[in-house]
């Protein structure tokens, strides 16, 4: 069965299609800078690629193109849509309605409709990227699954702010949590690959990429994970602050002569090692720029490890120990000096780091702690797109 997964940001849009008996991809691409000049289409199937300028005033049209590309005669990968069986839509929050993924029908997009106070840049763009899928398809089954329902097992004393409690009851201000199903397939894959029983066992993952999260998954169920209400919680990432004293916003906000929304655009999107470095978001860069000299960019990556560890201690705590630790995404997998700077403030653990091993992983799964090491450090590549297709297809082949 040949399962579409959608992705839709607020300007952009990014698909897989997928084989789930093979588990193959068999296209993939992006749309970028919808309802923008210049928007473009990126596409590859198998070794076949192509990039275009296409106008895109909306989701709808950039679906229309990925639907055209897909059964293109050069490029495409089926020769009609309907071998298009289901289409998977990744949904960022789904508050406290959704603890599992669902068939999407009306009353699921009214409920991600009063979700969207919670995550205005991401929700809004789900669902008009689903309308538009139901509009174009609408005999094609269709299944929402959310960031946020991996982490619904999260218990009262981890989720609540030491908030006024009138705060949760009216407007449920609570940790939600993201990433959810990145943290639950490299969970389960790691313990696959440690020969672990996920459901006796303690797992810390991490999801390290332009948007990081920790997750403390305990037999298997997430029962903490660093980001929050929104992603703007936890470690510093590429452009987000992560975690500070909420006074920061108003002394900054009199200081600067801003409001609130300028103030956290700013924490959103020109914070993290972006704002520490003044230089970029980008690791890469950032190695570059420390070896050459730049101090701040030595500084900010160190930030960087330095909060994550924090986190990955804590998580050890709330677990009462940890038999792995694995990292994913694309800092996780790829930057190894990164990974090397965590683990060294993990040797309180007993962690012992194979820095050969470390060194010559890339992208792929690997055991990089040595023989002697009392918790195993991973890394271990994500797959969300792959979760929600299984799980789109969980779902339909009981309708």
């Amino acid at each position: 069965m040949n399962i579409l997964v959608i992705n839709c940001g607020s300007s952009s849009l990014k698909y897989q299609l997928i084989n789930i008996n093979s588990e193959e991809v068999l296209a993939q691409g992006i749309c970028d800078r919808i309802y923008l000049e210049g928007s473009i289409l990126k596409h590859k199937a198998k070794d076949k690629k192509i990039e275009k300028q296409v106008p895109m005033p909306d989701h709808k049209s950039a679906i229309g193109y990925v639907f055209e590309i897909l059964t293109d005669g050069e490029y495409g990968a089926i020769k009609s849509l309907d071998e298009i069986k289901a289409i998977g839509h990744r949904a960022v929050h789904g508050g406290e309605y959704f603890r599992s993924s669902v068939l999407a029908d009306d009353n699921v997009i009214e409920t991600m409709r009063e979700c969207s106070d919670l995550a205005p840049l991401h929700n809004p763009a789900n669902i008009t990227g689903l309308i538009a899928c139901k509009e174009l398809m609408p005999d094609t089954p269709m299944v929402c699954v959310f960031d946020t329902a991996f982490h619904a097992t999260i218990e009262p004393v981890a989720y609540l702010y030491a908030t006024p409690y009138e705060w949760y009851e009216k407007y449920k201000v609570r940790k939600y949590g993201f990433h959810g199903t990145s943290h639950y397939y490299v969970s389960r894959k790691t313990a696959e690959f440690l020969g672990l029983d996920i459901n006796n066992s303690k797992i810390i993952t991490c999801h390290l990429g332009n948007g990081s999260s920790i997750c403390a998954v305990k037999n298997g169920k997430s029962i903490d994970t660093s980001m929050g209400l929104s992603p703007l919680e936890g470690i510093a990432m590429g452009t987000r602050s992560g975690d500070l004293d909420p006074a920061v916003l108003q002394h900054i906000a009199k200081k600067e002569n801003l409001n609130i929304d300028e103030v956290l655009n700013i924490l959103n999107k020109k914070s993290g090692v972006l704002g520490i470095s003044k230089l970029s978001s980008d690791f890469r860069d950032l190695l570059k720029a420390e070896n050459e000299g730049n101090e701040l960019a030595k500084i900010a990556r160190r930030v960087f490890a330095y909060r994550v560890a924090k986190y990955i201690g804590s998580y050890v705590v709330a677990m009462n120990g940890v038999d792995a630790i694995a990292f994913c995404a694309g800092i996780g997998e790829n930057a190894v000096y990164i990974r090397g700077m965590i683990v060294e403030h993990l040797e309180f653990l007993g962690v012992k780091l194979d820095k050969d091993i470390n060194i010559n992983t890339i992208g792929k799964a690997a055991i990089i702690s040595t023989q002697d090491s009392k918790v195993k450090i991973c890394v271990m590549p994500t797959n969300e797109e792959l979760v929600i297709a299984q799980d789109t297809f969980n779902i339909v082949s009981k309708l």
